[in-house]
């Protein structure tokens, strides 16, 4: 008895072990199958989704391919965001973006004003490719002999989506540099979400000459204002602003793009949670700089009671403007207004959107967190947008914070009143 029982345990073991090394077999073999699938396939299929996904989680190997475009011209943010325009379609086309000639000058209608300057003159070179390392890459020019011309696409025929065709093509082309002719890279179709943007504008530094020049006019607000911070405001009203920002409204039938320089101080004033008496730096045009009957400038009159108006004359630092073209002294500028403790400007204004861009990502990056008002580190506010709350009698200005989900920067580049806030 004992040994038939025995002897059915070895028949049921052995059983038991042939049906483990099927299991086991049958897992192996799934295993490998996987590791075929996923070795031969998943390759393609990643490259399929960021093609989906607006391109934007593929690797790049663009070391031995470069794009060139063409003079990147008109005012600083204008450059900025063509330059961002085009490292994204070299992105697109898995290419290095050859270093572009910026335009020190704001004339752009006659080449020979344009007085050209260098990229590596105004932003760091390798600062940038350190910190887009693996999103965008920019080369240094070099002799090329396998080079394609290109004519980009222009006028109201070229749509967006004929645009995007016609990049597509471009990525299957093989030689070694793609030389884009045409338009100013801003004016290309956009094809890129803000956050592509707001990297590339990230790994964007100043060289080291332009950062000293705004620690020094910083340093004159500071110690007019005895270190208690500043605010910056992006006033624009000169005469070609206004003319340009009346046609805008009637355009787009809205009224709220022009403020008049009484709206400005206005509102600003009313900024609710602001501390005074302030240092309000006021980065306005040289031709607005104008002294009055009384030796001062006709902008600095007017303001309310608490808030102390400065701008490069009463500072005391028009030597340090005067001694670089019109793009270093915007330069210089649009990092004074960075800094500030608070920023108001135009939101139909490329300069003053920019800077909210940036200020944005600054606060994201700072908590992780979105925010509006004077509680959050950098607030901003849009003076052309009035905000009336019940029971006030004065408007205030609308708290501004860019909008980083955004599918695209139209509403940056070409003025919008679609803030977040």
């Amino acid at each position: 008895m004992h040994k038939s029982v025995s002897a059915g345990l070895d028949d049921g073991g052995r059983s038991m072990n042939l049906r483990l090394f099927g299991l086991v077999s049958k897992c192996f073999f799934l295993i490998v199958m996987a590791f075929i699938i996923t070795t031969i396939l998943l390759p393609n299929h990643h490259h399929h989704k960021s093609l989906k996904l607006g391109f934007l989680d593929y690797h790049h190997d663009h070391t031995n391919k470069y794009l060139e475009v063409p003079q990147i011209v008109w005012g600083l943010n204008n450059q900025k965001i063509a330059f961002a325009r085009a490292a994204l379609t070299a992105r697109f086309l898995n290419r290095a973006l050859v270093m572009p000639s910026l335009s020190a000058s704001l004339f752009y209608k006659e080449t020979r004003l344009l007085q050209p300057i260098s990229f590596d003159k105004v932003f760091h070179f390798d600062k940038f490719n350190s910190l887009c390392k693996g999103f965008v890459q920019l080369a240094r020019y070099s002799h090329h002999s396998d080079i394609l011309v290109v004519q980009k696409g222009s006028g109201r025929r070229w749509t967006i989506d004929k645009d995007l065709d016609h990049l597509k093509e471009l990525n299957k082309i093989n030689n070694e540099t793609i030389r884009i002719d045409g338009k100013n890279p801003f004016l290309w179709h956009d094809h890129w979400p803000v956050k592509d943007y707001a990297r590339v504008f990230e790994c964007m530094v100043f060289v080291d000459e332009i950062s000293k020049e705004a620690d020094k006019v910083v340093a004159k607000i500071n110690e007019l204002g005895a270190g208690k911070g500043y605010v910056a405001v992006h006033m624009r009203i000169e005469k070609d602003w206004m003319i340009h920002c009346k046609k805008l409204q009637h355009r787009l039938n809205v009224s709220e793009i022009c403020s008049s320089k009484d709206e400005i101080m206005t509102r600003v004033a009313n900024i609710p949670g602001l501390k005074t008496p302030t240092i309000v730096y006021l980065a306005v045009a040289d031709a607005l700089v104008i002294d009055d009957q009384e030796g001062s400038s006709s902008i600095l009159n007017g303001w309310r009671e608490g808030l102390q108006p400065v701008e490069k004359k009463k500072l005391g630092v028009v030597d340090i403007y005067n001694k670089h073209p019109y793009l270093i002294q915007a330069a210089i500028d649009y990092q004074v207004c960075l800094r500030a403790d608070v920023f108001v400007g135009n939101s139909y204004s490329t300069f003053s959107s920019l800077l909210v861009l940036e200020r944005s990502v600054k606060m994201v990056r700072l908590g992780g967190v979105r925010g509006c008002g004077m509680d959050v580190v950098w607030p901003s506010y849009a003076y052309n947008l009035k905000l009336n709350k019940e029971g006030e009698d004065s408007p205030r200005p609308w708290s501004w914070m860019s909008i980083l989900s955004d599918s695209s920067l139209k509403a940056i580049s070409y003025g919008s009143d679609n803030i977040s806030c």
